[in-house]
Protein backbone atom coordinates (compact mmCIF):
# COMPACT_ATOMS: atom_id res chain seq x y z
CA UNK A 1 0.00 0.00 0.00
CA UNK A 2 1.61 3.31 -0.84
CA UNK A 3 0.56 6.58 0.62
CA UNK A 4 0.15 9.78 -1.51
CA UNK A 5 2.41 12.81 -0.64
CA UNK A 6 -0.87 15.39 -0.47
CA UNK A 7 -4.49 14.84 0.05
CA UNK A 8 -6.44 16.20 -2.99
CA UNK A 9 -7.32 19.41 -2.03
CA UNK A 10 -11.33 19.11 -3.63
CA UNK A 11 -12.43 22.36 -4.97
CA UNK A 12 -9.52 24.29 -4.96
CA UNK A 13 -8.56 23.56 -8.47
CA UNK A 14 -11.84 23.98 -10.62
CA UNK A 15 -10.36 23.43 -13.68
CA UNK A 16 -7.22 23.30 -15.89
CA UNK A 17 -7.34 25.64 -18.87
CA UNK A 18 -3.33 27.21 -18.15
CA UNK A 19 -0.65 26.64 -15.75
CA UNK A 20 -1.47 29.45 -14.25
CA UNK A 21 -4.78 28.28 -12.49
CA UNK A 22 -2.73 25.72 -10.80
CA UNK A 23 -2.92 28.46 -8.23
CA UNK A 24 -1.71 32.09 -7.31
CA UNK A 25 2.20 30.31 -6.43
CA UNK A 26 2.72 28.20 -9.81
CA UNK A 27 5.53 26.26 -8.80
CA UNK A 28 3.58 25.42 -5.42
CA UNK A 29 0.93 23.99 -7.54
CA UNK A 30 2.88 22.22 -9.89
CA UNK A 31 5.02 20.61 -7.10
CA UNK A 32 1.42 18.88 -6.03
CA UNK A 33 0.88 17.37 -9.18
CA UNK A 34 4.49 16.05 -9.46
CA UNK A 35 4.10 14.72 -6.31
CA UNK A 36 0.94 12.49 -6.48
CA UNK A 37 2.23 11.33 -9.86
CA UNK A 38 4.75 10.19 -8.12
CA UNK A 39 2.40 8.04 -6.34
CA UNK A 40 0.40 7.22 -9.55
CA UNK A 41 3.76 6.42 -11.37
CA UNK A 42 3.97 2.98 -9.14
CA UNK A 43 0.46 2.36 -9.34
CA UNK A 44 0.70 2.53 -13.49
CA UNK A 45 4.17 -0.08 -12.87
CA UNK A 46 1.59 -2.51 -11.79
CA UNK A 47 0.65 -5.76 -12.80
CA UNK A 48 -2.94 -4.53 -12.33
CA UNK A 49 -2.29 -0.35 -12.74
CA UNK A 50 -5.52 0.21 -11.08
CA UNK A 51 -6.98 2.31 -8.23
CA UNK A 52 -10.93 2.93 -7.02
CA UNK A 53 -10.46 6.82 -6.77
CA UNK A 54 -12.57 8.38 -9.20
CA UNK A 55 -14.98 4.90 -9.31
CA UNK A 56 -18.47 6.51 -10.09
CA UNK A 57 -17.14 9.54 -11.45
CA UNK A 58 -17.23 10.20 -15.64
CA UNK A 59 -15.00 11.79 -17.76
CA UNK A 60 -15.67 12.47 -21.54
CA UNK A 61 -13.23 13.52 -24.06
CA UNK A 62 -14.38 16.32 -26.38
CA UNK A 63 -11.50 16.49 -29.03
CA UNK A 64 -12.16 18.98 -32.67
CA UNK A 65 -8.96 17.93 -33.56
CA UNK A 66 -6.84 14.56 -34.08
CA UNK A 67 -4.80 13.36 -31.74
CA UNK A 68 -3.07 10.09 -30.67
CA UNK A 69 -0.99 10.40 -27.16
CA UNK A 70 -2.99 13.03 -25.14
CA UNK A 71 -6.28 11.55 -25.91
CA UNK A 72 -5.27 8.31 -25.47
CA UNK A 73 -3.49 9.04 -22.44
CA UNK A 74 -6.08 11.03 -21.12
CA UNK A 75 -8.95 7.80 -21.68
CA UNK A 76 -5.94 5.07 -19.85
CA UNK A 77 -5.82 7.94 -16.87
CA UNK A 78 -9.18 8.12 -16.24
CA UNK A 79 -9.71 4.15 -16.29
CA UNK A 80 -6.29 3.18 -14.12
CA UNK A 81 -8.28 5.46 -11.78
CA UNK A 82 -12.20 3.36 -12.46
CA UNK A 83 -13.42 6.38 -13.55
CA UNK A 84 -15.97 5.74 -16.76
CA UNK A 85 -15.37 7.07 -20.27
CA UNK A 86 -16.77 8.55 -22.86
CA UNK A 87 -15.06 9.44 -26.20
CA UNK A 88 -17.04 12.46 -28.36
CA UNK A 89 -16.28 11.97 -31.90
CA UNK A 90 -16.98 15.26 -34.09
CA UNK A 91 -17.02 13.22 -37.13
CA UNK A 92 -20.02 11.07 -36.12
CA UNK A 93 -21.93 13.55 -33.98
CA UNK A 94 -24.48 16.40 -34.62
CA UNK A 95 -21.66 19.50 -35.00
CA UNK A 96 -22.03 17.76 -38.61
CA UNK A 97 -25.55 18.92 -38.70
CA UNK A 98 -25.09 22.41 -37.41
CA UNK A 99 -25.26 22.10 -33.53
CA UNK A 100 -23.52 24.80 -31.57
CA UNK A 101 -20.94 24.23 -29.27
CA UNK A 102 -22.99 25.25 -26.26
CA UNK A 103 -25.82 22.95 -27.22
CA UNK A 104 -23.31 20.07 -27.92
CA UNK A 105 -21.73 20.48 -24.54
CA UNK A 106 -25.63 21.03 -22.60
CA UNK A 107 -26.06 17.45 -24.02
CA UNK A 108 -22.85 15.60 -23.00
CA UNK A 109 -23.54 17.23 -19.12
CA UNK A 110 -27.24 16.01 -19.36
CA UNK A 111 -25.60 12.54 -19.62
CA UNK A 112 -24.26 13.24 -15.91
CA UNK A 113 -20.54 13.75 -16.75
CA UNK A 114 -17.81 15.43 -13.87
CA UNK A 115 -14.91 16.01 -16.43
CA UNK A 116 -14.78 17.34 -19.85
CA UNK A 117 -11.50 17.07 -21.36
CA UNK A 118 -11.20 19.24 -24.73
CA UNK A 119 -9.19 20.21 -27.33
CA UNK A 120 -9.52 22.81 -30.19
CA UNK A 121 -8.59 24.38 -32.92
CA UNK A 122 -9.58 28.06 -31.87
CA UNK A 123 -7.91 29.27 -29.19
CA UNK A 124 -9.96 30.33 -25.94
CA UNK A 125 -12.64 27.11 -26.60
CA UNK A 126 -12.08 25.10 -23.50
CA UNK A 127 -12.57 28.85 -21.42
CA UNK A 128 -15.85 29.51 -22.89
CA UNK A 129 -16.95 26.01 -21.97
CA UNK A 130 -15.85 26.31 -18.73
CA UNK A 131 -17.87 29.25 -18.35
CA UNK A 132 -21.05 27.13 -19.82
CA UNK A 133 -20.38 23.57 -17.74
CA UNK A 134 -20.80 22.89 -14.22
CA UNK A 135 -18.00 19.98 -15.18
CA UNK A 136 -14.39 20.02 -14.39
CA UNK A 137 -12.94 21.27 -17.88
CA UNK A 138 -9.81 20.47 -18.71
CA UNK A 139 -7.40 22.18 -21.67
CA UNK A 140 -6.10 19.30 -24.07
CA UNK A 141 -4.61 21.81 -26.02
CA UNK A 142 -6.40 24.56 -28.08
CA UNK A 143 -5.23 26.76 -30.76
CA UNK A 144 -1.95 28.46 -30.53
CA UNK A 145 -2.23 28.93 -26.80
CA UNK A 146 -1.88 26.46 -24.08
CA UNK A 147 -1.36 23.03 -23.25
CA UNK A 148 -1.01 22.63 -19.54
CA UNK A 149 -0.87 18.90 -19.16
CA UNK A 150 1.52 18.35 -21.30
CA UNK A 151 3.73 20.75 -19.79
CA UNK A 152 3.41 19.29 -16.41
CA UNK A 153 4.74 15.93 -18.40
CA UNK A 154 7.35 17.31 -19.14
CA UNK A 155 8.53 18.67 -16.28
CA UNK A 156 7.86 15.44 -14.31
CA UNK A 157 10.34 13.87 -16.61
CA UNK A 158 13.00 16.63 -16.60
CA UNK A 159 12.76 16.15 -12.53
CA UNK A 160 13.00 13.02 -12.96
CA UNK A 161 16.32 12.68 -14.72
CA UNK A 162 18.09 15.54 -12.99
CA UNK A 163 15.59 16.34 -9.63
CA UNK A 164 14.70 19.73 -10.28
CA UNK A 165 14.64 22.79 -12.69
CA UNK A 166 16.04 25.05 -10.75
CA UNK A 167 19.14 26.83 -13.05
CA UNK A 168 18.59 24.11 -15.94
CA UNK A 169 18.89 25.81 -19.21
CA UNK A 170 16.54 24.75 -21.69
CA UNK A 171 16.18 25.36 -25.57
CA UNK A 172 12.93 25.36 -26.94
CA UNK A 173 13.52 25.29 -30.78
CA UNK A 174 11.28 25.67 -33.76
CA UNK A 175 8.10 26.63 -34.44
CA UNK A 176 7.21 28.52 -31.36
CA UNK A 177 4.92 31.14 -33.09
CA UNK A 178 2.00 28.18 -33.67
CA UNK A 179 3.44 25.94 -30.08
CA UNK A 180 0.69 26.08 -27.40
CA UNK A 181 3.14 23.96 -26.27
CA UNK A 182 6.00 26.51 -25.60
CA UNK A 183 3.55 28.41 -24.31
CA UNK A 184 2.56 26.05 -21.44
CA UNK A 185 6.48 25.03 -21.57
CA UNK A 186 7.64 28.67 -21.10
CA UNK A 187 5.53 29.30 -17.78
CA UNK A 188 5.76 25.97 -16.06
CA UNK A 189 9.86 25.80 -16.81
CA UNK A 190 10.21 29.38 -15.49
CA UNK A 191 7.99 29.22 -12.60
CA UNK A 192 10.21 26.03 -11.54
CA UNK A 193 13.30 28.66 -12.20
CA UNK A 194 14.88 27.48 -15.21
CA UNK A 195 16.42 29.28 -18.01
CA UNK A 196 14.48 28.91 -21.19
CA UNK A 197 15.48 30.41 -24.72
CA UNK A 198 13.64 30.37 -27.55
CA UNK A 199 15.99 29.02 -31.02
CA UNK A 200 13.94 29.91 -34.07
CA UNK A 201 14.21 32.09 -37.21
CA UNK A 202 12.44 35.24 -36.43
CA UNK A 203 9.29 34.18 -38.50
CA UNK A 204 8.93 31.32 -36.32
CA UNK A 205 8.67 33.13 -33.46
CA UNK A 206 5.22 35.35 -31.36
CA UNK A 207 4.79 38.56 -33.34
CA UNK A 208 5.53 39.94 -29.07
CA UNK A 209 7.15 38.23 -26.65
CA UNK A 210 6.69 40.99 -24.47
CA UNK A 211 5.97 39.27 -20.87
CA UNK A 212 7.51 35.96 -21.81
CA UNK A 213 10.59 35.17 -19.32
CA UNK A 214 12.68 34.10 -22.06
CA UNK A 215 16.07 35.01 -24.41
CA UNK A 216 15.80 34.20 -27.82
CA UNK A 217 18.05 32.69 -30.24
CA UNK A 218 18.43 32.29 -34.18
CA UNK A 219 21.69 29.85 -33.40
CA UNK A 220 20.55 26.88 -32.40
CA UNK A 221 24.68 25.79 -32.66
CA UNK A 222 25.84 28.20 -30.63
CA UNK A 223 23.36 27.01 -27.70
CA UNK A 224 23.77 23.13 -28.10
CA UNK A 225 26.93 22.63 -25.73
CA UNK A 226 25.56 24.71 -22.69
CA UNK A 227 21.86 23.42 -22.82
CA UNK A 228 20.59 20.55 -19.70
CA UNK A 229 17.43 20.24 -22.35
CA UNK A 230 17.20 20.77 -26.05
CA UNK A 231 13.03 20.79 -26.63
CA UNK A 232 12.74 20.43 -30.44
CA UNK A 233 9.05 21.28 -32.02
CA UNK A 234 7.56 20.07 -34.92
CA UNK A 235 6.31 22.68 -38.15
CA UNK A 236 3.41 22.96 -37.83
CA UNK A 237 2.20 23.67 -41.21
CA UNK A 238 -1.76 22.95 -40.76
CA UNK A 239 -1.57 26.64 -38.89
CA UNK A 240 0.25 28.21 -41.41
CA UNK A 241 -1.59 30.68 -43.87
CA UNK A 242 1.67 32.03 -45.32
CA UNK A 243 5.34 31.42 -46.37
CA UNK A 244 7.52 31.79 -42.97
CA UNK A 245 10.50 30.16 -44.00
CA UNK A 246 12.11 30.21 -47.80
CA UNK A 247 12.58 26.22 -48.15
CA UNK A 248 12.38 23.19 -45.39
CA UNK A 249 15.43 22.43 -46.53
CA UNK A 250 17.28 25.43 -45.09
CA UNK A 251 15.04 24.98 -41.80
CA UNK A 252 16.62 21.52 -41.30
CA UNK A 253 20.03 22.95 -42.15
CA UNK A 254 19.79 25.37 -39.50
CA UNK A 255 17.49 23.84 -36.54
CA UNK A 256 17.46 20.20 -37.61
CA UNK A 257 18.70 18.20 -34.46
CA UNK A 258 21.23 15.55 -36.54
CA UNK A 259 23.81 13.31 -35.42
CA UNK A 260 26.48 16.05 -35.25
CA UNK A 261 24.54 18.39 -33.79
CA UNK A 262 23.15 15.79 -30.87
CA UNK A 263 27.12 14.97 -30.23
CA UNK A 264 27.64 18.50 -29.02
CA UNK A 265 25.28 18.25 -26.22
CA UNK A 266 26.87 17.63 -23.16
CA UNK A 267 26.77 13.82 -22.39
CA UNK A 268 23.89 14.17 -19.92
CA UNK A 269 21.28 16.55 -21.47
CA UNK A 270 18.29 15.24 -22.70
CA UNK A 271 16.34 15.79 -26.13
CA UNK A 272 12.82 16.13 -25.73
CA UNK A 273 9.59 16.28 -28.47
CA UNK A 274 5.93 16.53 -27.55
CA UNK A 275 5.28 14.73 -30.45
CA UNK A 276 3.75 13.93 -32.78
CA UNK A 277 7.79 14.22 -34.42
CA UNK A 278 8.28 14.91 -38.48
CA UNK A 279 11.75 12.57 -38.75
CA UNK A 280 14.32 13.92 -40.51
CA UNK A 281 12.69 17.41 -40.23
CA UNK A 282 13.49 19.07 -36.33
CA UNK A 283 14.98 15.51 -35.83
CA UNK A 284 16.79 12.86 -37.41
CA UNK A 285 15.72 9.47 -36.62
CA UNK A 286 18.88 8.49 -35.25
CA UNK A 287 18.91 11.14 -32.84
CA UNK A 288 15.41 9.88 -31.71
CA UNK A 289 16.14 6.50 -30.92
CA UNK A 290 19.03 7.48 -28.48
CA UNK A 291 19.42 6.85 -25.11
CA UNK A 292 19.60 10.67 -23.82
CA UNK A 293 15.81 11.24 -26.14
CA UNK A 294 13.09 10.87 -23.41
CA UNK A 295 10.12 10.90 -26.21
CA UNK A 296 8.89 7.97 -24.85
CA UNK A 297 8.89 8.54 -21.30
CA UNK A 298 7.37 11.59 -21.69
CA UNK A 299 4.39 9.70 -23.21
CA UNK A 300 5.03 7.26 -20.03
CA UNK A 301 4.64 9.55 -17.86
CA UNK A 302 1.77 11.44 -19.65
CA UNK A 303 -0.50 8.41 -18.17
CA UNK A 304 0.42 9.13 -14.35
CA UNK A 305 0.62 13.35 -14.69
CA UNK A 306 -2.64 13.49 -16.04
CA UNK A 307 -4.20 10.75 -13.24
CA UNK A 308 -2.83 13.04 -10.77
CA UNK A 309 -4.51 16.41 -12.34
CA UNK A 310 -8.41 13.84 -12.88
CA UNK A 311 -7.71 13.09 -9.20
CA UNK A 312 -6.86 16.59 -8.16
CA UNK A 313 -9.93 18.01 -10.20
CA UNK A 314 -12.70 15.03 -9.24
CA UNK A 315 -11.18 12.91 -5.67
CA UNK A 316 -13.50 13.48 -3.08
CA UNK A 317 -10.84 13.07 -0.31
CA UNK A 318 -13.70 10.79 1.02
CA UNK A 319 -14.14 6.81 0.90
CA UNK A 320 -10.33 6.27 -0.03
CA UNK A 321 -8.15 7.60 2.94
CA UNK A 322 -5.81 9.31 0.20
CA UNK A 323 -4.18 6.25 0.10
CA UNK A 324 -3.09 3.92 -3.38
CA UNK A 325 -4.80 0.47 -2.63
CA UNK A 326 -3.37 -2.97 -3.17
Amino acid sequence: MTRLVTNPRHGALRNLLTIADLGPDVAAGIDEVMNLTDSFVEVSERTIPKVPALRGRTVVSLFFEDSTRTRLSFETAAKRLSADTMNFSVATSSVKKGESLRDTIETIEAMGVDAIVVRHSSAGVPLQIARWAQSAVINAGDGWHEHPTQALLDCYTIRQRFGDLAGRRIAIVGDIRHSRVARSDVAAFTALGAEVTLVAPPTLLPPSLEGWPVKVSHDLDEMLPELDVCYLLRMQRERMTEALIPSLREYVTRFGLDAARADRLPDDALVMHPGPMNRGVEITAEVADRPNTVIIDQVRNGVAVRMAVLFLLLGSGTGWGGEVEG
